[in-house]
């Protein structure tokens, strides 16, 4: 008799063991010739070398079918244990799978667009209106290189910008009055990563959210960086998030020019850098357009109404100032 130990180490143990133990108990009764005790992470294995050393073998394989799917049912755990090849039904343009194995896809032409640019290039300027899935997909394709081993970390930063509130008013220390601005990127990740392993990875920096503010002076590298809404970066900052990128890292920029919180006199910087950058090299580039629009299909018809509304106050202004241009007989 020996004893052997397994610590599981890509995936989240409650995932592994299933509601109850589930899965646990089912992988206990499969391999009824050896004592299995299972606590946290880790796993105790006691009995003959052969059967022992069988029982880490489809351990191992589990796991990985466990965290490439964020998921783990009976029959699965059956096949693998059997020999079999687990029934996977393939998904057109799949990403990643998210939490309890739901597939996140590219369901766009843009969004399939995003996903070609980021492979064929090291930054990406993905503009488009709220919903379209810009961020949604470049996180998406942050989380999967993370997990290919393609970079050891993911940095997500955004400009806190002020729009109606003021910091100062805002209850807590400075990280709760900056984790508002920060929450859709929170949101996105808890798609996409078990709690317990999106805890760990924030625990050690493998993920790290972000103001814009705390880039300076760093240099970014084996990393994927997403900048999310850059329209609300002035010219200045968005140069110096652009120019930390570093060995080995993937920049995405993402933000939508028709929601911009500066000040009227204030360029955006996603603007300009967008005219700067727009023939160099290595340089990807995605709009996106309200065809795009992934959310509820009222946030369509409410963009098309207000870019109806932008338009038509801007030919009334346009036409007031010919009149005011106009001799005066």
């Amino acid at each position: 008799m020996i004893e052997r130990i397994y610590i599981l180490e890509t995936v989240d143990p409650i995932i592994f063991y299933g509601v109850n133990n589930s899965n646990m108990q089912l992988i206990k009764t499969l391999f009824p010739k050896l004592r299995i005790v299972a606590r946290g992470n880790v796993m105790k294995v006691i009995g003959e070398e052969e059967e022992s050393e069988l029982f880490l073998k489809k351990i191992r394989e589990i796991e990985k079918y466990c965290e490439e799917f964020n998921s783990l049912s009976d029959d699965v755990i059956i096949d693998i244990i059997k020999g079999k090849a687990p029934v996977i039904v393939k998904q057109e343009n799949l990403i990643i799978h998210g939490m309890n194995g739901k597939p996140i896809t590219a369901r766009t032409e843009n969004q399939q667009k995003l996903v070609k640019a980021f492979e064929d290039n090291d930054l990406v300027f993905a503009t488009g209106p709220a919903g379209s899935g810009k961020t949604f997909v470049a996180i998406a394709l942050a989380v999967k290189a993370l997990k290919n081993k393609a970079v050891r970390k993911i940095i997500l930063s955004r400009p806190a910008v002020e729009a109606g509130e003021k910091l100062g008013f805002l209850p807590g220390e400075m990280k709760d009055k900056l984790d508002p601005y920060l929450q859709p990127l929170y949101d996105a990740l808890q798609d996409m990563i078990p709690a317990m392993k999106l805890k760990e990875y924030m625990e050690n920096n493998v993920i790290q959210i972000a103001p814009l503010a705390f880039m300076r002076g760093r240099t970014l590298n084996d990393a994927v960086i997403i900048l999310d809404e850059a329209q609300n970066t002035t010219t200045h900052q968005i140069k110096m998030f652009l120019t930390r990128l570093g060995v080995n890292a993937k920049m995405i920029v993402t933000g939508d020019v028709t929601q911009i919180d500066l000040p009227p006199t204030t360029t955006s910087g996603l603007i300009q850098a967008m005219q700067i950058l727009k023939n160099v090299s290595g340089i990807g580039r995605v709009e996106f357009t309200k065809k795009d629009i992934v959310r509820h299909k009222l946030v369509q018809r409410i963009v098309e109404a207000y870019d109806k509304f932008d338009k038509n106050r801007k030919k009334a202004d346009d036409e007031m100032r010919k009149r005011e241009n106009q001799p005066q007989s």
